[in-house]
Parts: structure tokens; C-alpha cells; sequence
């Protein structure tokens, strides 16, 4: 037989073997990764069910117990874990008392300050387990005086009731959850001269309306349920601002941690709404507008002040103890020093069956379904890491511990970090993001809000170093947040009764954390982030319309980043396409490399050093909390801050503060352009 037919069998026999040898595509494990044969329902409602049998607030042993089975069953799972500690400043209630004196001739009426438990309640021999309800980092203190309603304690309600020519200072202020973080509502009322708050959630919001029932009925909050909740207004230990709360660390004393302002400094208490509606009914003067006003069943709101008289007594405790993070590794083969990360905290106000343990048993699911991967011969590209947190209830603090002691590592090596707080709450499939993830989640959902809020552990990546990251969940709200009754029942009747919801919230998470640990290019889309950025400059162009304020930089800068956005996607698509038909030499290797780094470091050069103006931990210029809410998203949170004061006071020197942070922000968005350019100028 001729040598070169011979040499062509040899050939094809080769290429042949070659296919039936060569292993499985990425895309191959990520379709296995959705697929029935690994998805178990009844594995995550067991995770769910062994997470919450007993209360676990941070710093409890209940709380160590917890982490102790995170790390066991991700070690079940062949992943590489340990436990990260921290010695934090937590506090705990010691006393509290509330007593109502309608009018100078009626007897006091004192609360009881008590969530009950019901007939047949499964918890209800640890719901002594259960801490007092307390605001956490609420000022010690007494106070007394005729109570003012404030409606939601916005700075808008405020305005309001300055129409209304109420006068806040020297009374007590009732507030209803809802709309703004807690601490924002203390701290707002303290700005208008309040001596203390009671924040309560009313019937109308939480409870149900007309003839609804309460749980373990359907799922409204019943008439003793109380939310609890931290009103710290910052990020981490508030005693090792900036810095880790590590062995013998550094540390503020309790006065220099009150003078930087995001420690409250009046005291407060959460109420049923039962007790608010009784404090209510008490409340005279003018009648609150419309939109202030009750439900169905409810009194007519009016305003105050008094003649009602509230006494508040809170004495709470504060100590330092030990916070555990679980952290667990599945290294990557080919870039292992490049991070993709998966976060959820583990720490509850009650038992926390939606208020996060839901998302810690998505975590473990996702985990599960990884082994299983890994046992099918899937190795995944770059290094992913799950991260358990601890203490996120008091104030992102696990999270923001971890990043301030390893931010170099992140700064340098971390390619996003997605967040799952509560994975199942209700009803419709929510996603927020950086820009540049737009399209990840887009499959998943049209709904994307952007990560500017400081409401769960994405913030120290996203606003403090620059890590582009995203958070999921099925639900926007649910009637029991943080109350003794937050608990499986709750979740098994009522929030996902067959666990659909968590598979589904599984299969998300995981999928994106897996494109983003095997794709070969990172799949990060600036375009999205140019095209967000030159919307909200034309909203803020409407704004500041006859301000005098020039908004050229920004424009400039935005056009810029569209051009180097452009010009990567031009670079990596030419690579892709050589790469199609010729074998990757080692120079595409490196080129690959330096493509993805620059889509990886982008986002960091959305950070200043300096920080907002105040708020120097948030070094972010396009995201940020709002600095009247905490919970809420702002772009450009520097010039709307320097907006806000520059309206209320109207000062020349004001307006020209505005126009530096447009150039702050102008500067930014030029060198994320740079980056994305990779070249130097």
C-alpha cells in the first residue's frame, strides 16, 4: 500500500482516538451541572432543616455549631476548607422597658416587649434562645418625652412634618419599617433633634389587611412580632475602621468609635405593631396625609406631638468576641491565582430559614453539585472559593474583616464575587449587578438592578476594593423578616414549600460561577457599563439643569470607556476567531492573560484612594448606599451627596463642590478607560 495512504489512515485513526479520548467540554459540565441528575430539592431543604433548629445570632454557640457543619459538609464534599476567625465588637441587650402615659390623667401602660409563640410551635422549647428584641449598637440610655409619628423616618417625611410646623426636637420619634435601612431612620431622627425611636412595622406592610391571618395561619407577621436589626450605619468591626479585626489589633475606644458618626447616638427599640398601633391610637394633633395613613382596620395617624408620653430604657452590652468564617477551595488548574467567589452568611437575628440560611443551603447545594462535577473529570480553569460569613446581621462585618485583611490578594487576583443573601423569599427571580455582568444574568432575568446598596456582603468588594460581583434571590420581601418566626415552618408552608425556588436559585448561582471560573475570555461586557453610565449623566443633566455645573467631563470620559470597551471586544473577538482554526500557540496563551486582566482590573479603577466625602471606607465613585439609605443604590453617590447639600444650604461654594466630584468621577471612568486600553498614555 502506497506510504501516504498509509500515512493518511494513521492520520484519521489518530484524529479519531483523539475525539474519543479527549475529554468533555466545559460546556459539557456546565449542561451537566443544571441537570436533573445532580439537582436535589430534599438535599437542600435537609441543609435548611439542620441550619435552623435552634436561634444563631453572631458570637453564639449555636452560631459556632452551624459553622462547624457548613465546614463539614464542604469537606464532605472533597472541598478544601478552613475557618478564618476575628475577635469583633458585638453587643447583646441587657434591659429594656417601654412605657406609654396616654394623658396626664391615664396610668401608664407598659409593654411587654415579647414575641409569642404559638399553639404547637415545633421551636417553641428554644424560643428562649431567642434574643431580646433589640436594635444592635442602640445607645444605652433613658429618655421620656411626647412622641411625634414620622411615618417611614425618611428626610422627606421630615420636610413634611416641618410643613406641617411639628416640631421633632425633644420628643421621642415612631417610625415605621420600610422604605429605608433602620440606622438611616435613627440617624435622620437624631439629625432633627429626636431624643430617641421606636421603629415598628405596621399592620398595613407586614401584617396583612381586612381579615388576614397571621402565621402559622398564612404568612403575615402576627400582632407580637418584631423586627429586630442592627442601626450601625457603617461596614465591619466599627472599633478596626479600615483595618482587620485580627488577634491583638489596633482598636478605637467606645468614644472615638461614636465620634465617626455611623455609630447611633440616641437610643432606640423595635415594637410589634400591635404596639404601635397602641401608641398610635394615643398620638393627637394633625392628621397625618393620606399616604401616611393605616390600613382597614387601623386608627386615624395623626402626628403629634403627644400628649401621649413615651419612656424608653435600653441598656445594652458590648463585648468582643469571636466570629467565624468558613471558607472552602476548589483550585483552578490553569490560572489558579485568578478568584471567582460565592458568598453567603451563616449568622441569624432568630432561626433565619429565609434570612440567610436559605442561601447557605444554596451554597452547599452548589458545592454538592461541584464534587459531582469534579468526580466526572470536570477541573475548572480558575480557582473558585465559597465564603460562609459571620456576622453579617451587625454589619457586614465578617465579610468586610476578610476583605480588609486580604485586599491586596483580592485587589490583584479576584475576578467577581457573587452574592446570594436570602436565596427564597416569595415570588420572581431577582438579580443585581455591576454593569459589566449585565449579560451573565440576563438569560435568568430582564430585571437588573444595580449593586450600589450597602445591604449585604457584596459591599466590601464592590465598594471597597472594585471587584465586579453580582446578587441573586427569588423575592423581593417577606412578612416575618427578621422576627422569631422566621423559621422552617415559614419557609415549608409558605416561602417554597417544595424547594423548586432553591434548586432554581442553585442552578443560577452555580452556572454563573461556572462561566466565569472556565470561560477562556472573561465574560465581561464594558459596553453595558458605558451605555448605564451615559444614561444616568443625561438624568443627572436634567437635574442640574441651570445649576451651572459642567457635565462635559463626564460625556468626555463616558465616550472614552466606549471606545476602549469597543476595542477589547475587537481584540478578543480577532483571538477567538484565529484560535478556531489554528491550535492556540503560546503567545495566544499570554495574550489571553492580558485581556482578561485588563477586563479584571477595569472595575477597580472605578475606586478612589480618598473615598466619598465622609464615607471614606466607600472608595467606589459610580456605586454606593445612599447616604440616607442604606439599603439604597445611587450612581455617582459623590455628586449626589454634594446635590443634596448644595439644595439644602445653596452656597457658591457648595455648587463648586458639586462640580469637583464631576471631575472626581470623570477621572475614574478615564482610567478604567485606560485599562481597558492597556496602554499607557
Amino acid at each position: 500500500m502506497n506510504t501516504n495512504v498509509i500515512s493518511s489512515f494513521i492520520a484519521i485513526a489518530t484524529s479519531i482516538s483523539f475525539l474519543l479520548l479527549s475529554p468533555p467540554s466545559k460546556s459539557f459540565y456546565h449542561s451537566l451541572f443544571l441537570s436533573d441528575s445532580l439537582s436535589c430539592n430534599q438535599s437542600i431543604a435537609n441543609h435548611l432543616y439542620i441550619l435552623t433548629k435552634r436561634p444563631h445570632v453572631a458570637g453564639s454557640e449555636a452560631n459556632a455549631e452551624a459553622a462547624a457543619y457548613v465546614l463539614s459538609t464542604l469537606t464532605s464534599y472533597k472541598v478544601r476548607s478552613h475557618i478564618t476567625t476575628y475577635e469583633v465588637a458585638l453587643t447583646y441587650p441587657i434591659s429594656r422597658s417601654l412605657t406609654l402615659k396616654p394623658t396626664p390623667q391615664d396610668s401608664p401602660v407598659k409593654f411587654d416587649l415579647h414575641q409569642e409563640i404559638y399553639d404547637g410551635d415545633p421551636y417553641a422549647d428554644v424560643a428562649d434562645e431567642v434574643l431580646p428584641t433589640f436594635h444592635a449598637y442602640a445607645k444605652s440610655g433613658t429618655v421620656a418625652g411626647p412622641v411625634v409619628y414620622a411615618n417611614y423616618g425618611r428626610v422627606q417625611d421630615y420636610a413634611v412634618l416641618k410643613q406641617m410646623k411639628v416640631n421633632v426636637s425633644g420628643n421621642v420619634v415612631l417610625a415605621k419599617y420600610g422604605k429605608i435601612y433602620r440606622g438611616d431612620i435613627v440617624e435622620n431622627a437624631y439629625a432633627e433633634g429626636a431624643i430617641g425611636v421606636l421603629i415598628y412595622t405596621d399592620r398595613k406592610d407586614y401584617g396583612g389587611v381586612g381579615d388576614a391571618k397571621w402565621f402559622p395561619d398564612d404568612k403575615w407577621m402576627p400582632s407580637s412580632g418584631v423586627q429586630v436589626g442592627s442601626v450601625y450605619n457603617g461596614a465591619g468591626d466599627p472599633t478596626t475602621p479600615g483595618w482587620p479585626s485580627s488577634g491583638l489589633c489596633e482598636r478605637l475606644s467606645d468614644d472615638d468609635a461614636e465620634k465617626g458618626g455611623e455609630v447611633p447616638l440616641i437610643p432606640s427599640l423595635p415594637i410589634s405593631w400591635a404596639d404601635g398601633d397602641r401608641i398610635l391610637r394615643s398620638i393627637d394633633g394633625q392628621v397625618a396625609n393620606d399616604d401616611w395613613q393605616g390600613g382597614k382596620d387601623a386608627p386615624v395617624y395623626k402626628v403629634g406631638p403627644g400628649p401621649a408620653i413615651l419612656n424608653l430604657s435600653y441598656t445594652g452590652k458590648q463585648v468582643i468576641t469571636t466570629i467565624q468564617n468558613v471558607i472552602g477551595i476548589i483550585e483552578g488548574v490553569e490560572e489558579p491565582d485568578r478568584y471567582v467567589i460565592l458568598g453567603n452568611h451563616r449568622d441569624a437575628w432568630t432561626f433565619g430559614a429565609v434570612d440567610p440560611n436559605s442561601g447557605t443551603a444554596a451554597l452547599l447545594e452548589v458545592a454538592h453539585r461541584m464534587w459531582k462535577l469534579q468526580e466526572k473529570g470536570w477541573k475548572p480553569r480558575r480557582t473558585i472559593i465559597f465564603c460562609n460569613w459571620d456576622a453579617e446581621e451587625y454589619g457586614l462585618i465578617g465579610s468586610t474583616e476578610w476583605v480588609e485583611e486580604n485586599r491586596e490578594m483580592l485587589a490583584s487576583r479576584a475576578v467577581a464575587y457573587m452574592n446570594v443573601d436570602i436565596a427564597v423569599q416569595g415570588l420572581g427571580f431577582y438579580a443585581s449587578a455591576t454593569p459589566q455582568l449585565d449579560e451573565l444574568l440576563i438569560k435568568a432575568t430582564k430585571q437588573i438592578g444595580r449593586l450600589g446598596g450597602g445591604g449585604s456582603d457584596y459591599s466590601a468588594f464592590v465598594q471597597h476594593v472594585g471587584v465586579p460581583a453580582t446578587d441573586i434571590s427569588y423575592g423581593e420581601d417577606y412578612p416575618v423578616y427578621h422576627s422569631m418566626y422566621d423559621d422552617f415552618i415559614w419557609m415549608k408552608k409558605f416561602g417554597d414549600p417544595k424547594f423548586h425556588r432553591h434548586v432554581a436559585v442553585t442552578s443560577i448561582w452555580g452556572l454563573v460561577a461556572l462561566q466565569l471560573a472556565d470561560e477562556e475570555f472573561l465574560p465581561f461586557d464594558y459596553l453595558s457599563y458605558a451605555n448605564e453610565l451615559q444614561r444616568s449623566v443625561e438624568d443627572l443633566k436634567i437635574e442640574l439643569s441651570e445649576k451651572g455645573i459642567k457635565l462635559f467631563p463626564l460625556f468626555n470620559s463616558i465616550k472614552e470607556l466606549r471606545m476602549a470597551a469597543t476595542k477589547i471586544a475587537n481584540e478578543i473577538k480577532v483571538l477567538q476567531d484565529r484560535n478556531v482554526w489554528a491550535s492556540v500557540s503560546k503567545n495566544d496563551h499570554y495574550k489571553v492573560r492580558e485581556l482578561n486582566d485588563r477586563l479584571m482590573m477595569a472595575e477597580r479603577a472605578f475606586t478612589d484612594r480618598e473615598g466619598l466625602p465622609g464615607r471614606t471606607w466607600y472608595k467606589h465613585l459610580i456605586f454606593a448606599p445612599s447616604k440616607h439609605n442604606d439599603y439604597g443604590s445611587k450612581y455617582f453617590p459623590g455628586i449626589d451627596d454634594a446635590i443634596e447639600k448644595a439644595k439644602s444650604i445653596n452656597t457658591t461654594d457648595l455648587w463648586l463642590a458639586v462640580q469637583h466630584e464631576v471631575w472626581r468621577v470623570s477621572r475614574v471612568i478615564k482610567h478604567a478607560s485606560l485599562v481597558l486600553s492597556g496602554q499607557l498614555t
